[in-house]
């Protein structure tokens, strides 16, 4: 019964687990302000593009 408790009261799978959340925000977030950027820069090149 002891080794339940043990593993009960063990929260380094909880902690993981939140690394990894966190990470795929961050990664999320990334990948959202690449996009905007990148299709904010496609529209400025096409518009230096077309005054040239």
């Amino acid at each position: 019964m002891s080794k339940f408790y043990a593993f009960a009261k063990n929260e380094s799978g909880a902690t993981a687990i939140e690394y990894g959340l966190i990470a795929a925000l961050v990664g999320d977030a990334i990948i959202t302000a690449v996009t905007t950027l990148g299709t904010k820069l496609s529209s400025t090149f096409g518009n230096v593009s077309g005054k040239l």
